[in-house]
């Protein structure tokens, strides 16, 4: 008699995506959002950071970031309820805070968040891919982080965390490449 051997059962079943929007929330609604838009494989692709007294002052941006800051910066034009509050572009990512304000335009329906941070990628990613003759090529992750800011003190935090990003960046990667 033989032995049977024992077969263990493959999961082939792919882990299910997290939504990461609450659910019953209205992403249109006045109100002041952080996002975190990342690079398609955290490739440092947006700009290089400094080893200066100020890392925050000492950005510079790479061909695709300074794309990148441009379409950010046209989000005010292309829907008016948008302002670009503050932002950081960083070799990775990108933190801005976004503010929602006013009316719809015309009949148009007023955007939500995922709407204009879908548009900011998509015409990043098109003026990017031709610029450099690269059709097809994803510059960002396929999903983005967002925090919905409630309060003064959050507001506050925020706007410290993505002042400092430059300098964190120098303290946590910096001892990587030396």
């Amino acid at each position: 008699m033989g032995t049977a051997k024992k077969t263990e059962a493959v999961n082939t079943e792919l882990p299910k995506r997290k939504h990461p929007r609450l659910k019953k929330y209205d992403y249109s609604r006045d109100g002041y959002y952080h996002i975190v838009i990342c690079t398609e494989r955290n490739l440092p692709l947006l700009s290089t950071v400094g080893r200066g007294l100020d890392p925050a002052a000492d950005i510079n941006l790479t061909e695709i970031g300074k794309i990148a800051e441009s379409q950010l910066l046209e989000l005010e034009k292309r829907y008016p309820s948008v302002k670009i509050d503050r932002y950081a572009i960083m070799p990775t990512h990108i933190h801005a805070v976004i503010a929602l304000t006013g009316e719809a335009a015309g009949s148009r329906p007023r955007p939500t968040l995922t709407d204009i941070v879908k548009t900011y990628k998509s015409m990043t990613t098109r003026l990017c891919n031709a610029k450099d003759g690269a059709p097809g090529r994803k510059i960002f992750q396929t999903s983005f982080y967002d925090e919905i800011i409630r309060n003064e003190k959050a507001y506050e935090e925020i706007g410290r965390y993505i002042y400092d990003n430059p300098l964190k960046w120098e303290t946590e990667r910096g001892n990587e490449e030396r």
